[in-house]
């Protein structure tokens, strides 16, 4: 008795005919440079941010306020905020391209496009409005 056998189909396609669409897009290079660049900006200003904190511990307030106030502080904190939301926008873009197929792709890396440039906008607004929205101290 032979078994059944199962039905295979040949598939008349040339290698490159097989290979099309499914190869480089051309742009992992330089997101891969993006991303690390990203998280080479991110090192300083991360430590930066953590010594300022202890620095600022026990402070009221009006200290972390007119701290936060000073063009220096203000421009990093700006500057963290933007690497910071860059940075994990293009690391949700990765793992969506890399999880996430069919119709629910374009939506989620809208998303996640949206949603980290809406925070980020926000986290840089917070900053202006520390760093501007202050009156100068009266002498």
């Amino acid at each position: 008795m032979n078994a059944p056998v199962s039905p295979h189909h040949d598939v008349m396609r040339s290698q490159l005919g097989r290979a099309r669409g499914l190869g480089s897009g051309h742009s992992g290079t330089g997101h891969w440079i993006a991303e690390r660049v990203s998280a080479a900006t991110l090192l300083p200003l991360s430590g930066w941010f953590v010594v300022q904190m202890f620095r600022l511990g026990g402070a009221d307030y009006e200290e972390v306020a007119e701290w936060g106030g000073r063009p220096l502080n203000a421009t990093m904190l700006a500057a963290l905020v933007i690497s910071s939301f860059y940075h994990a926008e293009s690391g949700l873009q990765v793992i969506v391209d890399d999880y996430v197929h069919g119709k629910a792709h374009v939506p989620a890396k809208l998303g996640v496009r949206f949603v980290t440039g809406i925070l980020g906008l926000l986290g840089v607004v917070a900053v202006l409005k520390l760093a501007l929205g202050r009156p100068a101290p009266k002498a």
